[in-house]
């Protein structure tokens, strides 16, 4: 069995929101080689910040769960 995409991508989030300190925290989700998100979480408001590599849109978040849905959309498209 695979491990679960999903895990290790609220994991890594999971790992920022801990981070001590204030500064936000910053992560780049790849899929084989190719960027295709940028995400960062601003402890201060506890919102996670996704951008579309491709679109170059942004999404906010308040919810690990629902960030981490959309980044696994977005390596799996």
């Amino acid at each position: 069995m695979e491990n679960s995409q999903l895990v290790a991508i609220i994991s890594r989030l999971d790992t920022m929101m801990k981070a001590e300190g204030t500064d936000v925290q910053m992560r780049r989700f790849e899929k084989e080689g190719q960027e295709r998100g940028l995400v960062s979480y601003n402890p201060e408001t506890e919102m996670f910040t996704l951008e579309d590599i491709a679109t170059k849109q942004r999404f906010e978040y308040d919810n690990i769960d629902l960030a981490a849905l959309d980044i696994y959309d977005l390596l799996n498209d």
